[in-house]
């Protein structure tokens, strides 16, 4: 049984998701104490969290089973992501779950920062009348900069649209065609800051995007500018903002989040009277509470039970139905791989694969991890398909993917050459009904079954040398599944991949070594 432990409150149509997955015991403690925390994690497969558990390099480094964290949201500010990747562990989140909430309350506070709506409704609970004072702007017509693309700066472009508002928009990550399927003109940053009535920002908190909208941005911006912030706190400098807000630059500000939750009471913003506030509630809603619950939920299951990959930010995703399709090219990328690790007695430098035929046309990422998995196994028994290319990067491997068009004789090849203890290429195939195959090694074309314990022989071609090879087998009582032979007439040299049923004794190599016009003999588990 794989245990999950949940630290935050779930809902319960996804605690039930994993209640009932055959295979999950499910320890459900939410609000569970840092220390006690600790202890709980120590034989957890998967932890499933909100935003109230902060998860750790030291709560990672007591989780010596964790295979997957999963978070119900998006944002992962509260997970070490880094350290969860070097431990090989998956990290998840639920970026579509809360997009809709999250973009809705975005709008919702940018009406009411137009129109003075909390300011307003707290003046006339207090017996007052002050028409004047709360004069508001129109939004039709005005322009709306929208800093960020993705899920969330999307449906708000769409719904400032809707509102009759013209909408730029600035993210370089996407392309102008995708903006324009939005009615939004793509702009630079500054050009956004100078051009735009109000600005909301939807982009995730990184390094370059703390104190994206700080005293810099604010002086170049148009005077009486809105500022929404339902994203991440510190995306907004809380301090320039507030000077900004002071000296009329900017005109009013709504802020969801905050550089430290919850702000404190004399926080200078949460009491500004240019400036509404609300407790993070972007995703406060019971159906974005309950869609984050059951996607994650679902993710954390299906990757315990199936391998499935769903929405991770460490490792490429691998849904469902990319699994089915990719599923032969991962298992002869990370037998290309392990071949290559064990043929190779020294320190590899660079691996460069390339895909052809049908390969090139499916999504290389994951597979290109595959290979660096099975070629860093003679390395770490700690590798996986998070941390491999962590773990080959620390090596100082270089890795080189290509697609190539080139027509080979295969429908579909990946082919793997390393660079350094040796220079080695090995091509293989996926033959029809997802077989994978050892097509090529070197100048020597064959067709092998990358499967279990197999001797790769390299000999001058000379009659004799195969029964030679059968007698010193048979002798150590190993029985001979199969053998491929492949020769190359130039060079008069030939080559055997012979499979066999157990790993033979160091002895039995070296009886094949001495053989007569042997030149190498070398030993591979490929696994199963």
């Amino acid at each position: 049984m794989a245990k999950v432990l949940v630290t935050d409150a779930l809902a319960p149509q996804g605690l039930a998701i994993l209640e009932e997955a055959r295979g999950i015991d499910v320890d459900y403690r939410p609000g569970l104490a840092p220390g006690d925390l600790l202890e709980a994690i120590a034989d957890a497969d998967a932890l499933v969290i909100r935003s109230g558990t902060k998860v750790t390099a030291d709560v990672i480094a007591a989780g010596k089973k964790l295979r997957a964290i999963g978070r119900a949201g998006i944002g992962v500010d509260n997970v070490d992501v880094p350290a969860a990747t070097a431990r090989g562990i998956v990290v998840m989140n639920t970026p579509g779950g809360n997009s809709v909430t999250t973009a809705e309350h975005a709008i919702a506070l940018l009406i009411s920062l137009a129109r003075h709506i909390p300011q307003a409704t707290a003046s006339l609970k207090e017996g007052k009348w002050e028409k004047k004072r709360f004069m508001g702007l129109e939004l039709y017509n005005r322009t709306l900069g929208v800093v960020g693309l993705g899920n969330i700066g999307r449906i708000v472009a769409n719904r400032a649209r809707g509102l009759g508002m013209k909408v730029i928009a600035h993210d370089p990550f996407i392309a102008k065609t995708a903006a324009q399927k939005l009615d939004a003109e793509l702009v630079s940053f500054d050009d956004l800051l100078a051009r735009a009535d109000a600005i909301t920002v939807h982009v995730p908190r990184t390094k370059d995007t703390i104190g994206l909208l700080g005293s810099e941005a604010f002086d170049k911006v148009r005077p009486g500018v809105l500022i929404i912030n339902a994203a991440r706190g510190g995306i907004v400098d809380e301090s320039a903002l507030a000077e900004a807000l002071d000296d009329g630059r900017v005109g009013g500000a709504a802020l969801d989040v905050y550089q430290q939750e919850p702000p404190a009471s004399d926080h200078p913003l949460v009491r500004h009277p240019k400036v509404i506030c609300t407790p993070h509630l972007g995703a406060s809603t019971e159906q974005a509470q309950v869609n984050v619950s059951i996607a994650v939920a679902e993710q954390v299951r299906d990757y315990l039970l199936l391998d499935i990959i769903g929405s991770a930010v460490n490792v490429p995703s691998i849904s469902r139905e990319l699994l089915a399709q990719v599923r032969p090219y991962l298992a002869l990328g990370e037998k290309l791989g392990r071949f290559q690790g064990q043929l190779c007695p020294g320190s590899i430098e660079e691996i460069e694969i390339e895909y052809s035929g049908e390969a090139s046309e499916v999504d290389v990422a994951p597979i290109t991890i595959a290979v660096l998995k099975g070629l860093l196994e003679s390395v770490t028994d700690q590798v996986n398909m998070v941390n491999a290319p962590v773990i080959a990067q620390e090596h100082g491997i270089k890795v080189i993917e290509s697609k190539s068009n080139r027509i080979l004789d295969f429908a579909s090849a990946i082919s793997t050459r390393v660079k350094g203890c040796v220079d080695r290429l090995i091509v293989g195939a996926v033959f029809h009904g997802g077989q994978p195959r050892i097509v090529r090694i070197d100048d020597f074309m064959l067709e092998a079954i990358p499967e279990g314990p197999t001797l790769l022989l390299h000999n001058h071609d000379q009659p004799g040398v195969v029964g030679a090879v059968g007698e010193v087998l048979g002798d150590a009582g190993l029985n001979i599944s199969r053998m491929q032979l492949a020769l190359v007439r130039e060079r008069g040299e030939a080559a055997m991949l012979v499979n066999i049923d157990s790993v033979p004794e160091a002895a039995v190599l070296e009886r094949l070594r001495e053989l007569p016009n042997m030149i190498s003999a070398q030993l591979v588990d490929l696994g199963p």
